[in-house]
């Protein structure tokens, strides 16, 4: 049985179908739970760009994507699909800080496992209900923005950290409050329950973005908010990712008043 770290991030990551990719995450978490994972650094690491997805769904760029609202012809359908879209690529950016950075506390592989096995069972959820709309997951174009950021970041865990859990994460913790509103004004439970759940686990991803990208710059005697400042404005052509933020739920995930009120500042 493979139960090395980085060789089922290598299969998840390059070799497998969605179903062997989902099944590998879970027999990798449970193999952590066991005390049964090696986490054994001396395997090569094969380069971002030949990281394998599958044939579908079509991937637009996001100024491409058709608009839809729920309460049009599919909205629903349309909407969740995205959803499903951004977790099923959730799991390949954990899988792949697992991967791509090494000589790390094995804590940090830890923590992102678990974060890789919540966003596969998020993305089984939203099948599973999807499902229930008579589509699948592929049925319906997506955007191919999500993973650009981890090819931009794949040689500094300190901009990966910044800009993956602490940016493109964070605005779930944004916008899925107000989602969850109207999905309650329309009287569908299901849809609150699956957000609710979902949002619930990714204020601790964000926060354990939060937790690592302040370890390490503390490490480098770094200071963590003047940081997170540059490399977000060298991300971004705007300098900053648009509000509003959910300052609450940010600062439960480890954002700080001085950077909240930085974003906000535009």
């Amino acid at each position: 049985m493979m139960n090395n770290l980085f060789k089922l991030a290598e299969a998840c990551l390059y070799e497998t179908t969605i179903d062997e990719k989902l099944a590998l995450t879970h027999l990798s978490r449970q193999l952590l739970e066991n005390n049964e994972l090696l986490i054994t650094q001396g395997h090569a690491i094969l380069p971002v760009n030949e990281v394998k997805f599958p044939n579908r769904p079509e991937l637009l760029a996001p100024r491409l994507m058709p608009k839809r609202k729920l309460n049009a012809a599919n909205g629903m359908a349309a909407f969740f699909h995205a959803i499903a879209h951004i977790e099923f690529v959730a799991i390949y950016l954990a899988w792949d800080i697992i991967y791509r950075f090494r000589g790390l506390p094995e804590q940090f592989y830890h923590d992102w496992l678990c974060i890789a096995d919540e966003e596969a069972q998020h993305f089984e959820l939203i099948r599973i209900h999807l499902q229930k709309m008579a589509i699948d997951y592929g049925d319906l174009p997506a955007h191919s923005g999500l993973w650009n950021s981890a090819v931009d970041t794949a040689g500094d865990i300190l901009a990966r950290l910044a800009v993956v859990p602490r940016c493109l994460e964070a605005r779930g913790l944004d916008v899925t409050p107000d989602m969850i509103t109207k999905f309650k004004k329309l009287g569908d439970q299901d849809s609150v329950q699956l957000l609710t759940r979902i949002l619930t686990d990714e204020i601790g991803h964000v926060e354990r973005g939060s937790f690592w990208f302040k370890t390490f710059c503390q490490q480098q005697h770094i200071a963590s908010e003047a940081k997170f400042k540059e490399l977000i404005e060298l991300h971004f052509s705007t300098g900053k990712p648009k509000g509003p933020f959910n300052h609450q739920l940010r600062k439960q995930a480890g954002f700080s008043q001085d950077e909240l009120m930085w974003l906000e500042n535009s």
